[in-house]
């Protein structure tokens, strides 16, 4: 099915603490967000009508929006409500939110310290973020020629617009090559995450292994899957990785809101098989996120 631009879609979407029309939810093209990436927000799943850790996302919409120095003009609970409201009016119940906070037009330059602080959350029916087919059989992904910065040159344990710049370079780069992603290394050269999902690698001893979260963000789902997967006894270790290590490990996955969990087959010329134990993990997660209880 052809995907209609999100421009061209109808409903609500609440901004500014109203709920107006989708196509009257509209920003000048001279807003600072745009122009210098003063700009945080979420990635949330509906799933069966609820939002899954709403509360979670919300607390680390603020801390982006605070580390960017950006004063919400509403409450966490005014937010969550918020979000609830507009998948009932939308009527999602399997899909997807995006709460995003940004500074306006008032200002023109580098200082932004006028600029009135703008709110607006959208939510659509949207299924699984990779090809269904290729979640079963594993996706492929190459090495980005981009690095995830030192942490002490970005605000990166943020969910802020700016740093996604290399992310979507990485996976442009990545499918005009004939992968599905890619696979990013942090500024010393170790393993760090895909372009919007964290990673874990399966050992032969059933191990997983997944890099320390000091230069990229530390997902909400990839702290989901670490406590499953501890529930199972099933042994985690986070720490750093280096590239060449990449071939000794037999599973991997990746991790994220989007992606929930997504086994990777291949990353450049190491291939791996999707295990049992990912499966499981998988199959435990959608447990959780639809509130069933554990197989």
């Amino acid at each position: 099915m052809e995907s209609i631009p999100y421009d061209k879609r109808s409903g609500k979407i609440w901004f500014n603490g109203k709920t107006v029309d989708w196509a009257d939810a509209q920003i000048h093209v001279l807003n600072h967000g745009l122009h210098y990436a003063s700009c945080v927000f979420e990635g949330e799943r509906v799933y069966e009508g609820e939002i899954f850790k709403l509360e979670e996302h919300t607390e680390r919409l603020f801390y982006s929006a605070k580390r960017m120095g950006i004063k919400v003009p509403f409450s966490q609970e005014e937010i969550n409500k918020a979000c609830k409201t507009i998948i009932n009016i939308q009527k999602v119940n399997n899909g997807y939110v995006r709460p995003v906070i940004w500074r306006g037009s008032e200002m023109m330059a580098i200082s932004a310290q006028k600029n009135k602080i703008h709110v607006a959350i959208a939510a659509w029916e949207w299924g699984s973020y990779f090809d269904p087919k290729l979640k079963l059989e594993g996706i492929r992904l190459n090495i980005s020629s981009w690095r995830r910065p030192a942490p002490n040159t970005i605000p990166w344990d943020t969910k802020a617009a700016g740093l996604y710049m290399i992310c979507t370079l990485s996976k442009h780069e990545a499918e005009s090559n004939g992968f599905t992603d890619s696979l990013m290394l942090d500024h010393e050269g170790n393993v760090a995450e895909a372009t919007g999902a964290n990673i874990f690698f399966k050992t032969k001893d059933n191990e997983l292994h997944t890099p320390i979260p000091d230069s990229f963000l530390d997902g909400i789902t990839r702290r989901s899957i670490i406590e499953i997967a501890k529930s199972k006894k099933i042994k985690v270790v986070e720490r750093k990785i280096k590239p060449e290590e990449i071939k000794n490990f037999v599973g991997c996955f990746l991790t994220g809101t989007a992606a929930e969990v997504t086994p990777v087959s291949q990353i450049d010329k190491n291939q791996f098989k999707v295990c049992q134990l990912i499966k499981d993990l998988s199959e435990s997660y959608q447990n959780l996120v639809r509130k069933k209880s554990a197989a």
